[in-house]
């Protein structure tokens, strides 16, 4: 099935079977490798990507029903929150092994597009679903706040 999807701002013609997980699209069809598989059941955030703005789990989102749709994966999000979550994400060093990072960062980036100055709830709201192996959610969190900080 031929389906024509625009990712990060680029039409992306795919030929993929028919409700094809949009991860795989991304990681084997257009070789877009930021965005990670880590259980296949939505549970765990690393396959988070946005869909005209609100973060998604790619790896149970079917390709063929997002037609129309804005797909933004970590390799082509920018902005001001982008910017300020990456540098704060580097200052606090919070990323140990690294695997789930992409996806905290997209849910990261959602959240302070949406409320620039969140409070602990709407950190813990935004960023559940979204598992750490190594438990950096302490860093995750002030990395957060140093970000929104610097908005």
């Amino acid at each position: 099935m031929t389906v024509t999807l625009k990712i990060n701002g680029k039409s992306q013609t795919v030929n993929a079977a028919e409700g094809t997980p949009l991860l795989w699209v991304l990681r084997d069809h257009l070789g877009m490798t930021g965005t990670k598989f880590g259980c296949g059941v939505a549970q765990c955030g690393a396959c988070t990507v946005h869909v005209d703005g609100v973060p998604i789990r790619a790896c149970i989102t079917p390709h063929d029903s997002l037609d129309g749709a804005n797909i933004t994966t970590i390799e082509g999000k920018s902005g001001k929150a982008a910017d300020a979550i990456r540098k704060a994400w580097q200052a606090i060093d919070v990323p140990q092994c690294g695997y789930c990072q992409s996806g905290q960062i997209m849910s990261a980036i959602a959240l302070l597009e949406e409320t620039p100055n969140p409070s602990d709830e709407d950190i813990d709201d935004a960023m559940n679903g979204n598992i750490c192996r190594c438990a950096t959610y302490m860093k995750i969190r002030s990395a957060i706040k140093d970000a929104a900080g610097s908005l």
